[in-house]
């Protein structure tokens, strides 16, 4: 029981993040949900793209509030806010991609992590 009550929380920590994205106008907005995944690392990866670096760091900052507003949840790990090309926020369950998108093509998460169901938004 305690299991689902953990994925849920992830999934609403999932659709918040998604809301904080939307805020800033994230671009290309993609839920990938990982539960069913071996290997996968965490329950949900949120990824979006911003068109410059300032709004990458727009976004993530939009995220950080709308989460710690709704749901009084800090991420765990903070990365790339020092270049901004792409910015990691971890939830453990849920974690958090901003990219430009040059760097969001390179690393092409949603083809890594394929076999996970994608959500569009």
């Amino acid at each position: 029981m305690a299991k689902n009550k953990s994925i849920d929380s992830a999934r609403l920590l999932a659709d918040v993040i998604v809301k904080g994205m939307e805020e800033k106008k994230g671009k290309d907005i993609v839920l990938i949900d990982l539960r069913e995944v071996k290997g996968a690392v965490t329950d949900f990866f949120v990824i979006c793209e911003g068109e410059s670096d300032r709004q990458v760091q727009a976004i993530a900052r939009s995220i950080d509030e709308f989460v710690e507003k709704e749901l009084q949840e800090d991420p765990y790990h903070k990365e790339g806010f020092e270049n901004s090309e792409w910015i990691l926020l971890d939830y453990v369950n849920v974690v958090a991609h901003i990219f430009i998108p040059e760097k969001r093509e390179f690393f092409a998460l949603e083809e890594l992590w394929g076999d996970g169901e994608v959500t569009r938004y």
